[in-house]
């Protein structure tokens, strides 16, 4: 028995009416001019099970709901047509005894069904026997209302598909990770997609970049799906192409010399074929102290065919670069060619030496040719028309103002270069923004647009000021993937050991103080103005006041810090180990110098006076001779290419604004060749410039931290008691000692890290 097809109590519809074969209902009774309407039963199934029933539409599904789709010839149309009439007038004669029987759908169940197994029985091949009413009804069935509303929908197949959006994003191992909600075809596109494998503990699916392509074309296929991709950002986009298209060059490694490839330590070949891989145009942003300097001669040695060398680096790091290349190398000194900004100084390796100031044009002619940032600017041209196929770019966070005369000249140079080779250990001192001129002289094609980048990696900005940070972790796994390898000295060094630090606040004399503090009253006085004020102009007059006043904190905390800081080195001498000392006033390096010389400490003294030339022998010196118990040094110009591992112990009488300096600072000691535990101790003044830097340079590093390194980074520091005086501390083992187990017991409350 079939059930009413007039049943009012179940949502009923009109049957489509397609324009294209509406010729063919013009031929309808006009008894029955009215639209057919059907209805289902009250044990009838869902919708979606009737569409599964259906199973219109190619191998059970939704083949679309034109009338020319199912494949009937004119005679078999008709003939179904009258069927269906037949049908229903039987069923109005019937209607009192249909309303009695029992409700059986007219339409089998296909998934029941031998057919369900085979394709549609509307297709050509099968006879018109095999074409039922049922069949017309189901396809009825399948249109809904709302659909029937918008006919351009109803002829989109996928208008009724479930949609699922799939989010790709760059992956820390350095490839393309995928996250979606659970369904099988995915699960089975991905079977499809070459290399793609699944990570169970972070529950997403990976593939190289080599395969990004092919994922989007088999993900936006999935039958039965509307894959919505979230494609990874332009910027990344063009990142990793660059990055596909650089030709692999690690079959030149083997150029290395021998005697210098067996030197190498298993994560300097590494950085080595990185660079290779990469196309020689890398960033090698190692920690302070593993080699970097040695593995870009190394790749400078596999690319032999592409000589001259070009070496920009600091003014200070000059002779030291020459004298790295002439041992590592084993080049003739007269191969080495030297520019110095002006004649004079000494020359005792022998190196050629050309001098920027000279009158008229001069050559670089040497194998290696070796310059500071400073100069460039001076010879630009002449670097240009010289076209070196290989620059290497020493301390490269040098280039990270991208308004400084240096930048601006020195980017053509590394832009036209062949082969580039970036080094620095701290590459974004304080600001991603500070990250884009690298990346640009890496690959200029992408790193094309700083707005781009700054919205991107920097919060945005106004007026082009990209002071923020954002987007860390797809930074750092961006730049780790094309152009950036970075070790850390406790992941690749085990022989290193970690550095201990610790902060030791002194106590100053309220005649010391009395001057600081009211200069802090002032600074505080400004920023209550500062806050009441709706003026801009007055506002940034405020700040520009506010700028003052913290330098001039900053110097006179230095004054104020003298005496106490020299009271503290009595018991560091006592100790009678190798120390260095940093500063950053001149006042306070002149002070602890002469203090060192009246106790008759052999000492060396490192700072923007010292000559260049000088200056390596100074290290060999501390290096070599046991006597010479103390380094002072320069934050600046002693915190940069030295190696002073002869020592152990590390003591800031200052901070520096910048992150970078003190690191850079610390590694002087901490770096390949130290065998011993270093400590290092920061000798801070409650209310003074220490207060305001400490704060500071814990929110620069935080962001440099997670940029380079995918993770925050901090400096865990102890703080020790306030140290009154030195009457009680004979030696610096019995005071550390007993510091260690107080911090350790008691942690105190005021501890900072930064």
């Amino acid at each position: 028995m079939y059930v009413d097809v007039f049943c009012k109590d179940l949502f009923s519809f009109p049957l489509y009416r397609d324009p294209a074969v509406e010729h063919r209902r013009l031929r309808r009774p006009t008894s029955l001019s009215p639209p057919l309407t059907l209805s289902l039963a009250k044990t009838a199934p869902s919708q979606n099970a009737r569409l599964k029933m259906a199973g219109l539409g190619g191998a059970g599904g939704w083949g679309g709901l034109d009338d020319d789709d199912w494949g009937l010839s004119e005679e078999q149309y008709d003939k179904l047509e009258q069927d269906a009439y037949r049908a229903i007038a039987e069923r109005k004669a019937s209607s009192s005894a249909a309303s009695t029987a029992p409700a059986i759908s007219p339409l089998p169940n296909r998934a029941l069904s031998p057919a369900a197994t085979l394709s549609s029985p509307l297709r050509n091949e099968h006879p018109a026997s095999r074409v039922s009413l049922e069949s017309r009804f189901g396809k009825a069935e399948s249109l809904s209302p709302s659909r029937l509303s918008q006919p351009n929908a109803v002829n989109n197949s996928q208008s009724s598909w479930p949609k699922i959006s799939i989010h790709l994003f760059l992956h820390s191992s350095g490839v393309i990770a995928a996250k979606f909600p659970y369904h099988q075809k995915l699960v089975d596109a991905f079977h499809k997609i070459p290399k793609a494998s699944w990570n169970g503990k972070e529950r997403v699916w990976m593939f190289p970049p080599t395969c990004l392509s092919i994922a989007e074309e088999v993900l936006h296929a999935v039958p039965g799906l509307v894959v919505e991709v979230q494609k990874l950002d332009p910027l990344v986009q063009r990142a990793f192409a660059a990055a596909l298209a650089a030709k692999d060059l690690r079959g030149l490694y083997d150029k290395i010399p021998a005697d210098v490839e067996s030197k190498l330590m298993p994560f300097q070949r590494d950085g080595v074929r990185f660079a290779l891989q990469h196309g020689g145009r890398v960033l090698i942003a190692d920690e302070m102290g593993l080699g970097k300097t040695l593995q870009a001669i190394a790749v400078a040695s596999c690319l032999h065919d592409a000589w001259p060398v070009l070496v920009i680096s600091p003014s200070s790091l000059r002779l030291h670069w020459a004298s790295m290349i002439q041992q590592w190398l084993n080049i003739p000194t007269e191969d080495i060619l030297v520019v110095l900004p002006q004649t004079g100084g000494s020359n005792k390796a022998g190196f050629r030496l050309v001098y920027s100031n000279t009158k008229g044009d001069f050559h670089l002619d040497g194998l290696f040719n070796v310059i500071s940032y400073d100069v460039v600017p001076k010879i630009q041209s002449t670097l240009l028309d010289l076209d070196f196929k290989i620059v290497i770019a020493d301390e490269s966070h040098f280039l990270k103002n991208g308004q400084a005369k240096r930048t601006i000249a020195s980017l053509p140079v590394l832009q036209k270069a062949q082969y580039v080779v970036l080094l620095s250990g701290t590459p974004a001192l304080s600001r991603p923004i500070e990250l884009f001129t690298q990346l640009q002289a890496l690959y200029p094609t992408v790193y094309k647009n700083v707005n781009e980048y700054g919205t991107r990696y920097c919060k945005g900005g106004y007026f082009g000021l990209y002071q923020g940070a954002s987007n860390h972790e797809e930074l750092h796994n961006l730049m780790k993937a094309t152009v950036m390898i970075r070790r850390l000295k406790k992941d690749v060094l085990s022989e290193l050991p970690v550095k201990r630090r610790q902060q030791v606040f002194l106590d100053l004399s309220e005649k010391e103080m009395k001057h600081i503090r009211a200069l802090f009253r002032e600074l505080e006085t400004v920023k209550i103005k500062m806050q009441s004020c709706d003026s801009q102009e007055m506002i940034d007059s405020l700040k520009f006041n506010q700028k003052n006043i913290i330098n001039k904190i900053y110097n006179d905390s230095a004054d104020a810090k003298i005496p106490a800081v020299l009271d503290y080195l009595a018991t560091v001498i006592e100790a009678d180990c190798k120390f260095l000392i940093f500063a950053h006033h001149q006042p306070m390096i002149e002070a602890i110098h002469q203090h060192l010389l009246k106790k008759k400490v052999k000492c060396i003294r490192i700072d923007g006076q010292t000559p260049v030339a000088a200056r390596q022998n100074l290290v060999t010196d501390f290096q070599n001779k046991d006597d010479i118990k103390a380094a002072v040094l320069s934050i600046k110009a002693g915190g940069v290419g030295l190696t002073l591992t002869a020592a152990s112990t590390v003591i800031f009488a200052e901070l520096s604004w910048t992150p970078g300096d003190i690191i850079q600072a610390e590694d002087r000691a901490h770096r390949i060749g130290q065998v011993s535990s270093v400590n290092i101790y920061y000798l801070l003044a409650n209310d003074t410039v220490d207060d305001i830097i400490w704060d500071v340079v814990q929110g620069k590093l935080e962001n440099l931290g997670q940029m380079l390194d995918g993770q925050e980074k901090t400096l865990n520091v102890s703080q020790s008691e306030t140290r009154p005086s030195p009457s009680k501390q004979k030696t610096l083992d019995t005071y550390l000692k007993r510091c260690s187990t107080s911090t350790e017991a008691q942690p105190s409350p005021k501890s900072r890290r930064f």
